[in-house]
Order: structure tokens, then sequence, then C-alpha cells
């Protein structure tokens, strides 16, 4: 490599799909629709398990349907989260009795781990630029004179065991009873 050239472009392709990945409940979402997919697949063997007409034959295949339509709705619009977690979880428990026992169980237990997993997926929070070494408060002060004024006094905790003002006249700007009043309603 000669000097001004820059590394493989394949590096930073893999660090914006790691980027990508960990933004979302990727594993999650894979599971969810890998189960899905499963009990799709195991209606479709030709093993003759367990025969569905009608109704039940209908929700043989809308469960794992929408299990894959959860698992890929999951990984795209990661703020719906908790909606898809409990659907699936529902789901997942459904199809033992709908979808050959839940893909012979294999997609049921792929769909509740990919649903649990999902449910306790929180996003992460972004750290700030790294900007080098840590500066001390003295290096940072200004090096202009102090600005005029007395330091605010440090504030006093509020009572939590009474609020101080209702609702009502926090909404509609007026002020409430005291903190320590308190109305008896009739």
């Amino acid at each position: 490599m000669t000097a001004g050239q820059h590394p493989a472009p394949a590096a930073g392709v893999r660090a914006r799909w790691r980027r990508w990945r960990r933004a979302r409940p990727f594993t999650a979402g894979l599971l969810i629709a890998l189960g899905g997919a499963e009990m799709l697949v195991t209606l479709r063997a030709p093993l003759g398990v367990l025969l569905h007409v009608g109704p039940q034959g209908l929700a043989a295949y809308l469960v794992p349907a929408v299990l894959v339509i959860c698992g890929v709705l999951l990984i795209t619009t990661p703020q719906q989260r908790v909606f898809y977690a409990v659907l699936s979880l529902v789901l997942g428990l459904v199809s033992w009795l709908t979808s050959n026992l839940g893909g012979f169980l294999i997609g049921m237990l792929l769909a509740l781990v990919g649903g649990a997993l999902a449910f306790a997926w929180t996003p992460v929070k972004r750290r700030p630029a790294h900007a080098g070494p840590q500066a001390t408060p003295a290096e940072t002060a200004p090096a202009g004179p102090a600005p005029a004024g007395p330091a605010p006094a440090p504030r006093k905790p509020a009572d939590s065991s009474a609020p101080t003002e209702s609702l009502d006249a926090i909404l509609s700007g007026e002020p409430g009873p005291p903190g320590n009043a308190r109305m008896e309603r009739g």
C-alpha cells in the first residue's frame, strides 16, 4: 500500500453493518422470522402428522406467516419492539395448537426465545465522540475574570410524600394548595 491510500473499504462496510445491527434487535427478529419459517416448512412437509381443515387450516398458515412478518418488522422498525415482542410471544404459544405442535417444538422455541430477546432489548445510548485526553477543570477554565455574582444556593429536595400542586392547578396555571394541606372530596 502506498502513502495516501486508504485501507480496504470492507472494514468500513463491516463497521457500518455492525452499527446498524446493534441499533436494533436484530438477533431477536431473526430468531422470530426463522421460527415462523420453520413452522411454515413443517406444514408443507409430507408427514401428515396433523391435518387441519377449515378455519384451523387457515390458522396453521396464518400464525407462522404473521411470525415471519413480526420478525422482519422488528428488524426494520425497532421503535415498536414491545408490541412485536408480545405478539410473537403470544403467537409462538398459539402455534403449539395450530401449526403441528409449533413446528415440532423447534419453531415455537425459536419464536419464544426471539420474543423474549426482543422484549428485553434496549437501544444503545450514543457515546460522545472521543476528543482525546481528558482535560482537567483548571485547563478548561476561561482565562478572563470570574463571572460576577454569588453562586446559586443548592436546591433543597422536595418532600416526595405529598404533592405540592394538583394536576388541575398545574395545567390551568393557577397556584394550588400548599404541599401539606389536603383537601377532602365529598
